[in-house]
């Protein structure tokens, strides 16, 4: 194992120090329950938004803590949905007047966490909504879930949320907003090459060097086939179609098309797929009217990349637009 670590048992406390120590007007962290939260926590005129889930998947969702998204997240170690504690502790800690709005990917360990954490919470009187992110088209039951997986869709999620919370809108009304962006987002993802935790020191999974796995999640679980390689063209082909067959995407729709890299895949390489999946799209008569290029939820340094189409209306478009403050900066 090539990495920069220490001791990985530290290695997410020494990451959540970090992007701390990188934003010290805007976030505060609070190392008892893993926790990255907004400084000025709660406020009185918003609904507290949170997310768990496991490390190794940032930005997602640690760096996306800011106004306009997330007020919180509290993840666990490296592929490890968080400590049910965690998440109790933490919607206490960011519970307003207005109440909380718990996101979660639909992994088992995720969903048992959240249960536990938000009946303890709602024994305490807190007001707790939530939203259950399920766009992963690959497989319906995989190793850790039962239903479909949580994957690349959840930014969307989180920024709708995000936007619309900061304008004040009510707990029920984000889980509508929430359970709409749902509904309306497909994606599917593949994987040229494995990744290797921290804690693991060696590769979760391995390819050969003509090999690659359709499907992937974004722990390494199985997907649909593992296949020889392909050209760039026929892989987006492949995954454009079982994603846009799904919902499905029709002629006149305007979409948000993201290509969303997994850890180890070069910006260059991005560019290139979204060129194709670009023309695929206005061949099908699909009108993009926002595109994501980069990395929003990763799986360590795995080489590959998911494709997200998401079915836009005037008002989920306006709330994508919104702006947003976050750790991820640029110049």
């Amino acid at each position: 194992m090539k990495k920069f670590v220490n001791d990985p048992k530290d290695f997410v406390p020494e990451m959540l120090k970090g992007i701390a120590l990188a934003n010290p007007d805007t976030l505060q962290y609070i190392p008892e329950y893993n926790l990255i939260m907004r400084k000025g926590i709660p406020f009185a005129n918003k609904v507290s938004i949170m997310q768990g889930s496991g490390s190794g998947h940032e930005p997602a969702h640690v760096m996306t803590v800011g106004k306009g998204m997330l007020d919180a997240a509290c993840p666990g170690n490296v592929f490890a949905a968080p400590p049910a504690d965690y998440v109790y502790q933490t919607t206490k800690l960011v519970s307003g007047p207005m109440g909380v709005l718990h996101l979660l990917n639909n992994y088992t360990g995720d969903t048992m966490s959240f249960d536990m954490g938000q009946e303890l919470a709602e024994m305490d009187g807190i007001e707790v909504g939530r939203v259950v992110i399920n766009d992963d088209v690959a497989v319906k039951d995989s190793t850790w879930t039962v239903g479909r997986r949580g994957v690349a869709g959840n930014f969307f999620v989180m920024k709708a949320c995000g936007a619309a919370s900061e304008e004040g809108k009510t707990l029920q009304e984000l889980v509508s907003i929430g359970n709409h962006v749902v509904e309306v987002t497909r994606t599917m993802g593949m994987a040229l090459t494995g990744c290797t935790p921290p804690a693991k020191g060696s590769p979760i999974f391995t390819l050969a060097d003509d090999e690659m796995e359709m499907g992937i999640g974004i722990h390494g679980e199985p997907g649909r086939k593992r296949v020889k390689i392909e050209p760039a063209n026929k892989i987006v082909d492949e995954l454009f179609e079982a994603v846009a067959d799904d919902l499905p995407y029709q002629a006149g729709d305007e979409v948000a098309l993201m290509i969303n890299g997994m850890g180890g895949t070069p910006i260059s390489e991005l560019y290139l797929l979204y060129g194709h999946a670009h023309e695929i799209a206005e061949k099908r008569g699909l009108k993009i009217k926002r595109n994501y290029v980069g990395e929003y939820c990763t799986s360590l340094e795995m080489a590959g990349f998911s494709i997200t189409l998401v079915k836009l209306d005037p008002e989920l478009e306006r709330l994508l637009a919104a702006p947003a403050e976050i750790a991820i900066r640029v110049f």
